[in-house]
């Protein structure tokens, strides 16, 4: 696989959200608007890079009984810093995204990135594949942010849209539009990939009822 693939893979093929629905805690949690999704994404990107590249770079040092726990001290020592750096410069969003910025140690696509591909890759991969699985899930959590503070407040990124006389629609804030607004962005992605696929089996069948 080149590096363009590898860096791309997590935007649809390999989506954590979309796809492999991995981090659902954070995706419907702290979606209710699109600021906490570009907060909550950059963060988690930041520390799946940097655990990425340490664990790529100490793969064949780290015994294979205890690389579960090794990974866990390295993901964690990503997530204190950030933590430590958005407590001191962005105090407000903080306060907001609460105690889902230190459960980033145990998001599942953090640690399965970290056993399945950084631990068996070299650096150059490890960095690219950590970037593009990040912005992937980052992308994705300003989608869902987005809609759901869209129709919850009429807003978006804090900004009127829909006009001061909009009725919030309070459920989309609510867990409820959470799940209704994954359910349906899961739906229509499932479509999309499946209509983009189905060209290619009509043409394969033609051919082999041609021979």
């Amino acid at each position: 696989m080149d590096l363009r693939r590898e860096f791309t893979k997590g935007f649809v093929a390999e989506n954590p959200i979309f796809r492999l629905l991995l981090g659902m805690c954070p995706t419907l949690a702290v979606t209710t608007a699109a600021l906490n999704g570009v907060a909550m994404g950059l963060a988690t990107t930041v520390v799946l890079v940097g655990s990425n590249c340490t664990i790529s770079l100490l793969r064949r040092f780290i015994p294979p009984r205890v690389r579960i726990p090794a990974f866990i001290v390295i993901i964690a020592s990503f997530v204190t810093i950030i933590d430590m750096l958005m407590a001191g410069f962005f105090y407000e969003l903080h306060k907001v995204l609460g105690l889902f910025i230190p459960l980033i140690v145990v998001n599942c696509i953090i640690l399965g990135r970290a056993e399945a591909y950084a631990s068996k890759n070299p650096l150059l991969r490890s960095l690219i594949d950590g970037l593009g699985m990040g912005l992937g899930f980052t992308i994705s959590l300003i989608v869902l942010g987005s809609i759901r503070e869209i129709l919850g407040s009429g807003t978006v990124f804090g900004f009127a849209l829909l006009g001061e006389g909009y009725p919030p629609f309070l459920v989309m804030l609510l867990p409820p539009g959470a799940f209704i607004v994954l359910g349906l962005l899961l739906g229509l992605m499932n479509k999309l990939i499946a209509s983009g696929r189905r060209p290619q089996a009509a043409s394969f069948k033609t051919e082999a009822g041609s021979l």
